[in-house]
């Protein structure tokens, strides 16, 4: 079922800030896998990472409830989950952090029909 643009809630200069904020994850991004690889500490690419997809996660959330229904809303749930599973199990991080770099390219380059696709 296409989605009802008419449903999704706005605010002035949110588009600004979810490329701010993407630009931000992205460079958070950069730094934990830098870490994974040895270069550094993996704290503050970890928050930085965290902090700014949740915000971007929620600004979504708001803007549309329905989202966490959506494949990539569900997509961003199961993405945390991997990323807990990264801190719980640090020998695996490596790969799990390539694991959720992939699903996120393919999440966020699919097509609209299917991001936008409701699973449940």
């Amino acid at each position: 079922m296409p989605r009802q643009r008419a449903a999704i809630r706005d605010f002035p200069g949110k588009r600004w800030l979810n490329l701010a904020l993407r630009a931000v994850h992205l460079g958070g991004l950069v730094l934990l896998g830098a870490s994974l690889l040895g270069a550094g500490h993996t704290g503050l690419g970890a928050a930085i990472t965290f902090f700014s997809g949740l915000a971007m996660f929620s600004i979504d959330t708001w803007a549309n409830p329905a989202h966490l229904r959506e494949v990539a809303g569900f997509g961003v749930l199961v993405k945390l989950l991997l990323v807990g599973l990264m801190a719980w199990q640090p020998d695996w991080a490596l790969a799990i952090f390539w694991l959720v770099l992939a699903l996120s390219t393919l999440l966020s380059h699919a097509p609209g029909a299917f991001r936008h696709r409701q699973l449940f």
